[in-house]
């Protein structure tokens, strides 16, 4: 059976690749699976029908069946679990792929939402300047960290995984603040992650959608 999934109408990054559809997509892409595409609009979101699949009216949601699941790492995670090509066979190093899923989740990625939040949110208060470099701080101690794990190697743990998949799109969010680039390493782990055929392929159909609005807005 063939998953549906759900992806913003209009998405805010306008094509960039930086909604959370995008992880989904890149997933799928990586495991060989075919995929259709629900577009929802901001207003549809917050209806019924939609929180029966997100109770939070966000995307992205993922059905197959009677199986409906919200929450991209969650969603990524069983994409990973039931196909070839995102978790190794190896046990250890399989619960090692999984731990980078986490980590990119819990550790890494909110300081940066935090930092987005703040900026948009909150840039035109009197103490956002300050606010904003603490954030930077907190974000630049963690990429350190990053940074020193992740050495000269070319993925978290040996092969690619989801981990590495989870780890690359967060980091991605960073770009637009010049934060990423005062660390070459991981700039260049994240451009690695962007020059994969699969994820090629995913942001194509994501950039699609944005443009397909624009021609006809």
């Amino acid at each position: 059976m063939i998953p549906t999934i759900t992806a913003f109408e209009a998405s805010p990054d306008r094509g960039q690749g930086l909604a959370r559809d995008m992880r989904v997509r890149w997933a799928l892409e990586e495991a060989g699976q075919p995929y259709e595409v629900r577009l929802v609009s901001f207003k549809a979101m917050k209806e019924p029908a939609h929180r029966a699949r997100h109770p939070f009216g966000q995307i992205p949601t993922y059905e197959e069946g009677d199986l409906v699941l919200f929450e991209s790492g969650a969603i990524v995670f069983h994409i990973a679990q039931r196909h070839a090509g995102l978790l190794p066979d190896e046990p250890n190093a399989r619960a090692r792929a999984i731990t980078w899923m986490f980590a990119a989740l819990n550790t890494v990625e909110p300081p940066i939402l935090e930092l987005q939040t703040a900026k948009f949110a909150e840039g035109d208060k009197p103490w956002a300047g300050e606010r904003l470099q603490l954030i930077k701080d907190r974000i630049r101690h963690r990429l350190g960290e990053l940074a020193v794990r992740l050495g000269d190697a070319e993925w978290l743990d040996g092969a690619f995984s989801a981990g590495d998949l989870m780890m690359v799109h967060a980091l991605q969010r960073l770009k637009p603040s010049g934060v990423l680039d005062e660390f070459p390493s991981l700039a260049a782990y994240v451009a690695r992650g962007m020059a994969r055929p699969a994820y090629q392929r995913a942001f194509a159909a994501q950039l699609a959608v944005f443009t397909g609005q624009s021609a006809t807005g």
